[in-house]
């Protein structure tokens, strides 16, 4: 029976019970019965603002506000990778027999957009939350300050001690500490640039000896033990994902769910063939064609692939769909989200 885990520092502050926190799942996986079931088990769940409109969230804030006192919302901060023109029409072209197979049009010139962003934060500071964690990109820091200002807690994602000194600077409350263990989109400020190999409690440790903010950890975690290496190393709260995508609560598409139950799919791949930013997931036929020569480009590419996406999950196809997953995937199970967060705490 591994010892049970109770919530310290800023989560304990906020009103949490565990230090076990339900990471935001952009694109579908995180829903607000996600986000209560956390609380119910005594846990922080972060509703996922990316690829949503303001409307949208709001709706959902106010379906997680009706249940939950305590929970969370996750922007992506503008920070686009402007894709190569000339890229992109040869990835596209590369593209066109996927396009043909599950008879789709591919967007011919690249979109960019700033998903909503000045909406979604005027949002948040009308109807302000206990906590919003931003990614991608630090914000300006009349963002983060008119955010406290409402009584909302601030944390910034960071994947490298220079990201997380200049989140300290910026006066944000708090550090989510995500190595590349983690599935789905890096949080990582630079996108175009490799990601450091290093283990989350690795991570932790060198950003933990330079900050003195609160740490939460991300990346790779679905066990007690991983969870408590991980605070061992100076984290005083983990966030789990990939392990909650299997749960009745999740809304991750059938294709995805199948996916990570699949002992076909035995690996995980860091892969910009889907959105052109970097982002873990299990491995499959599209990744294995495209991860090498897809361009950086995001949300471009996000929305040049998205047409595939969607045709192959309606036919429940994974070949296609970007199933993104961390290194602890094989963890995920068919529990509920709130016995998954209990277990993680050793409750």
């Amino acid at each position: 029976m591994s010892e049970q885990m109770r919530a310290t520092g800023l989560a304990a502050e906020l009103g949490a019970q565990t230090p076990i926190i339900a990471a935001p799942m952009a694109g579908g996986p995180t829903t607000p019965e996600l986000v209560v079931s956390t609380w119910s088990a005594g846990g922080i769940g972060f509703l996922a603002g990316g690829y949503v409109s303001a409307a949208k969230l709001a709706e959902q804030i106010d379906q997680v506000r009706a249940a939950a006192p305590l929970f969370g919302v996750n922007l992506f901060v503008p920070n686009p990778v402007l894709v190569d023109p000339s890229e992109y029409l040869r990835y596209r072209l590369r593209l066109e027999t996927w396009a043909r197979h599950y008879r789709v049009e591919l967007p011919e010139n690249p979109q960019e957009d700033d998903d909503a962003w000045q909406e979604k934060l005027q949002l948040l500071i009308q109807q302000p939350v206990p906590v919003v964690s931003m990614t991608f990109g630090l914000p300006e820091s009349h963002a983060i300050t008119s955010l406290q200002r409402v009584g909302s807690r601030v944390l910034q994602t960071v994947t490298s001690s220079t990201e997380a000194a200049l989140a300290q600077e910026a006066g944000v409350d708090g550090l989510i500490v995500q190595s590349n263990q983690a599935g789905g989109h890096s949080g990582t400020w630079s996108p175009h640039q490799p990601l450091g190999k290093t283990t989350t409690p690795q991570l932790v440790r060198r950003i933990r000896a330079e900050s003195t903010l609160p740490i939460w950890a991300a990346g790779g975690i679905a066990t007690p033990a991983a969870a408590q290496d991980a605070i061992a190393a100076g984290a005083e709260a983990v966030l789990v994902g990939t392990v909650l995508l299997r749960s009745p609560e999740s809304g991750a598409i059938t294709a995805h769910k199948s996916a990570l139950a699949d002992a076909d799919h035995s690996g995980t791949v860091l892969t910009r063939a889907f959105s052109g930013r970097p982002a873990r997931a299990l491995r499959n036929e599209f990744t294995e064609e495209f991860t090498a020569s897809a361009p950086s480009g995001f949300p471009a590419v996000h929305y040049l692939t998205h047409p595939l996406r969607k045709a192959a999950a309606a036919q429940e196809d994974s070949r296609a769909v970007n199933l993104w997953a961390g290194t602890g995937f094989a963890e995920a199970s068919t529990d509920p989200a709130a016995d998954i967060i209990r277990r993680i705490a050793g409750h």
